[in-house]
């Protein structure tokens, strides 16, 4: 490891056996430089797997990569696909070596498939929904909206099923597209980055928490649309950029960060407008905006913590396991508030659509 080090660092000019001659050659004209030699490869315990610094170091050591003072962004001759991988390391991780990691071990496999079909899925209910009920746009004022087994409606909270699957039901397609649009332009990138079940976790602790949080403090209003899983997906991808402001060169970074907060304040205003107009059909309410405040919860705390834990595992996060233990004891609370509090409260619930 010494004499790794003096090749790297300015130390004696010795080529590895095994380097290819492109290294060999490139060794004898100029040195190689680390970023940053405490960042790019930190000295690990021999009894932890730390496979970045270890991939790394054998990188360098092996001639497969060579890590020179310039960024990734300057790098030349890429691809489409590894350009558009690189535009996706610098629009989600903070530090150049996290960047740099993931352009060289990203391979498309497997393909940011969740974020994807979840959002074909509810384009598809959408349209079937659109053509039956003749109602593209305010499909909520339709009588028949509330009839479809997928949207969350206090008399039916019995069925437990409806706490996720009102998610593929939205009020209309101004709801819809605006959803979609933050849910791929952010999700999509963080899939890719941080895998499918990660992303997963996040998007469905959202979703869940949205309708349990309207079934807690908005008793008597339904829920439709996926506004509790985008919200969480968004605000934990704004936090992280907040508290690594910084470290994140993503271009445009102020401007797209105020883009995305329009477009999240023109979603929950429309929400609450809409939750406050006359409904269609009294008594029964119209959708609650509540479960977007419950998903940006779940993104402000677990979500955030998922999100800075990049290629480290979540179980050996002590701040992952106290948001995730908390969010536990709200789902239980919350679902014993569901099976008495009606009845102590003698809440005035509007009839079965």
């Amino acid at each position: 490891m010494e004499k790794s080090s003096q090749r790297m660092t300015g130390g004696p000019r010795e080529t590895p056996v095994n380097s290819s001659p492109a290294v060999a050659a490139n060794a004898e004209g100029e040195e190689i430089e680390v970023l940053e030699s405490t960042d790019v490869l930190p000295v690990a315990p021999e009894d932890m797997s730390n496979k970045r610094s270890n991939s790394f170091r054998r990188a360098i050591l092996q001639g497969s990569r060579q890590l020179k003072g310039c960024s990734l962004r300057d790098e030349v001759g890429l691809g489409l696909s590894q350009r558009l991988v690189r535009h996706v390391a610098y629009e989600t991780l903070p530090r150049e070596v996290d960047r740099k990691w993931y352009f060289d071990s990203y391979t498309y496999c497997p393909p940011p498939w969740l974020i994807l079909a979840i959002t074909i899925a509810e384009v598809a209910v959408f349209m079937y929904y659109g053509f039956q009920l003749d109602r593209l746009v305010l499909q909520v004022s339709s009588p028949s909206f509330l009839k479809s087994p997928l949207p969350y409606h206090p008399q039916l909270r019995a069925q437990a099923w409806r706490y996720l699957s009102y998610i593929f039901m939205h009020t209309g397609i101004e709801h819809l597209t605006l959803n979609m649009a933050m849910q791929l332009l952010v999700g999509v990138p963080l899939e890719m980055v941080h895998g499918a079940l990660r992303i997963g976790l996040v998007y469905v602790c959202g979703v869940l928490a949205g309708s349990l949080a309207v079934s807690v403090t908005d008793m008597t209003a339904p829920v439709v649309g996926s506004s509790g899983g985008v919200y969480a997906l968004v605000s934990a991808h704004l936090a992280n950029v907040v508290m690594n402001w910084s470290g994140m060169k993503c271009q445009f970074k102020l401007f797209r960060m105020a883009m995305a907060l329009v477009c999240m304040s023109v979603e929950f205003g429309r929400a609450v407008w809409l939750r406050f107009y006359p409904p269609a059909f009294p008594p029964c309410p119209n959708p609650s905006f509540v479960a977007h405040l419950g998903g940006v919860v779940v993104g402000l705390t677990l979500g955030v913590v998922v999100l800075q834990n990049y290629e480290q595992r979540l179980q050996e996060q002590s701040l992952f396991w106290i948001f995730f233990c908390v969010y536990t004891l709200f789902v239980l609370c919350a679902v014993f508030w569901n099976i008495f509090a009606y009845s102590l409260l003698d809440v005035r619930l509007p009839p079965p659509p």
